[in-house]
């Protein structure tokens, strides 16, 4: 079996390639199952700063796989809950891991692909990407991205994109705050390198605290979120100075 990731290290950046390009690097059980233990194995290597995601050949993404049929039988339901938890855990690793994660997207970022990409803390568009939810017009319940897009979205935009079916361009992405930089396509890769390389600079420990503050403070009301923050505010100025350096 080729390998459908492919997995370099640049310095202190780790560059994960969705490696499935016949398919548009659509995600299928052994994408899914490298991209998550890829994941998990940069949590753990302190020579890493910062984590790249790119997809090989035309596009970032098209979502699920779905050329082999999942019909819920009695049969095969327990494969089928396995695959689901499988795809969650995926996309809850995207805010769990302490490594900023930026998602360097040209092509197509669809469905699944599409919360691939805005999940991740940073977003670099190629001015070919196009960013859209097409399940109900394949026919296809919007079910584990609608979860994922109103949290990272907004209901208004998340809904619009559920319910129409309308692919966006990484201009009106950006202007919706879902992309950080749109760049030309040949362009794309450098600019999510230089971002990754200034991340790459800064203490390890204080970037880590600082993404875990950031999506704490995202799923409570302001006051929480101040008071939880003054909590870390604490607890960081009680490290030696020898490692707050």
């Amino acid at each position: 079996m080729d390998d459908v990731l492919l997995v370099e290290t640049r310095g202190a950046i780790r560059l994960l390639t969705l490696n499935r390009p016949k398919k548009l690097n659509a995600l299928n059980a052994d994408l899914i199952e490298a991209l998550t233990a890829a994941l998990l194995a940069v949590q753990h290597d302190d020579s890493v700063a910062a984590v790249i995601m790119f997809g090989a050949g035309r596009a970032f993404c098209p979502g699920m796989d779905t050329s082999s049929p999942r019909l819920l039988t009695t049969e095969n339901r327990k494969h089928l809950v396995q695959h689901a938890d499988k795809s969650i855990d995926l996309f809850k690793l995207l805010a769990r891991i302490d490594k900023p994660i930026i998602a360097a997207v040209h092509g197509y970022a669809l469905g699944a692909g599409c919360s691939l990409a805005v999940g991740s803390d940073l977003v670099v568009a190629g001015e070919s990407a196009r960013f859209g939810f097409p399940e109900l017009r394949a026919g296809l319940t919007a079910s584990t991205v609608t979860a994922h897009a109103v949290h990272v979205m907004g209901r208004k935009i998340a809904f619009e994109l559920l319910m129409l079916c309308e692919n966006i361009t990484p201009q009106r992405a950006y202007e919706l705050g879902l992309v950080n930089r749109v760049v030309p396509d040949d362009q794309l890769l450098p600019a999510a390198l230089a971002m990754a390389e200034i991340i790459a600079k800064w203490n390890p420990e204080f970037v880590g605290q600082t993404k875990r503050t950031f999506h704490r403070a995202a799923s409570l009301d302001i006051e929480q979120a101040l008071e939880m923050a003054r909590d870390i505010s604490v607890m960081m100025a009680r490290l030696p100075a020898s490692e707050a350096n």
